[in-house]
């Protein structure tokens, strides 16, 4: 019987890696966004690539939103066997320069949407009574250390391991495992607008502070959309049965932690 996998944030950057990826492996991927046309366009097209996969609008910061969401996906396909809560955002800066509805915005699409999705996927989306359940959460190298001018997805992001690690002991015994996916820097649009945010705020060109980061990374690249995807779809397959309560990283040697 095909495992279904559901993978929030999926029109963009990592989470449309992980769609096509885990729908390649055979999967049938129930993927949402916010953005109708965004959702539609990616599915027409992983449809026609003749990929499993249905698109939805769904805003993972709400509540209600979330809870019919998973409802419809139960109704379409029966059971949930693997959840990937991959949507997120980014955002920051000085401190005592920060509004509260930025670090709102940031808590409750990165730290809110994994409490929503997660609990509903608990409660009615047959998780429980699988063989083995996954829940992978894409967190971020930024979940283990403090990085100036980014103090909300800081606190987000080490919110998420947090949750990880509840869960995966939790849920331990339900044949359910709980794994956190730590990347660092990735060639995706959200890493595009955090170097246009760190240019701006010192004055530099993107071109330098690109450069800035790069040289941090010990392979000195961006790792990939793909080479993120690569460990959710090992994480959601059998052979990781014994992977419960971590977070990996996916940084290039990045972080040694």
């Amino acid at each position: 019987m095909t495992k279904v996998a559901v993978v929030s944030g999926g029109t963009s950057g990592i989470g449309e890696a992980i769609v096509e990826t885990l729908a390649q492996a055979g999967m049938h991927v129930e993927f949402c966004g916010r953005c109708a046309e965004s959702v539609n366009l990616h599915e027409r097209r992983w449809q026609n690539e003749g990929l499993t996969v249905t698109g939805s609008v769904c805003d993972v910061a709400n509540e209600k939103d979330v809870d019919q969401y998973i409802k419809d996906i139960v109704a379409r396909c029966g059971k949930i066997n693997c959840l990937v809560n991959n949507a997120g955002t980014s955002g920051g800066g000085p401190f005592h320069e920060l509004s509260t509805d930025i670090w709102r915005h940031i808590m409750t699409t990165n730290c809110d949407s994994v409490f929503f999705m997660s609990r509903a996927v608990l409660r009615e989306g047959g998780i429980l009574d699988n063989e083995h359940g996954r829940i992978i959460n894409i967190a971020s190298t930024a979940g283990k250390q403090g990085i100036p001018l980014s103090a909300p997805y800081n606190a987000s992001k080490h919110a998420v391991i947090g949750i990880t690690r509840s869960l995966a002991l939790e849920y331990a015994k339900r044949n359910i495992t709980v794994n956190a996916v730590c990347p660092g820097y990735v060639e995706t649009p959200m890493a595009d607008t955090v170097v246009r945010c760190h240019a701006e705020i010192f004055g530099r060109t993107i071109e330098e502070v690109r450069s800035e980061f790069e040289n941090k990374i010990p392979i000195g690249r961006y790792s990939t959309p793909s080479e993120v995807a690569s460990l959710v779809n090992y994480l959601a397959g059998p052979e990781a049965a014994a992977i419960t309560g971590q977070a990996l990283n996916v940084c290039g040697g990045l972080g040694r932690f």
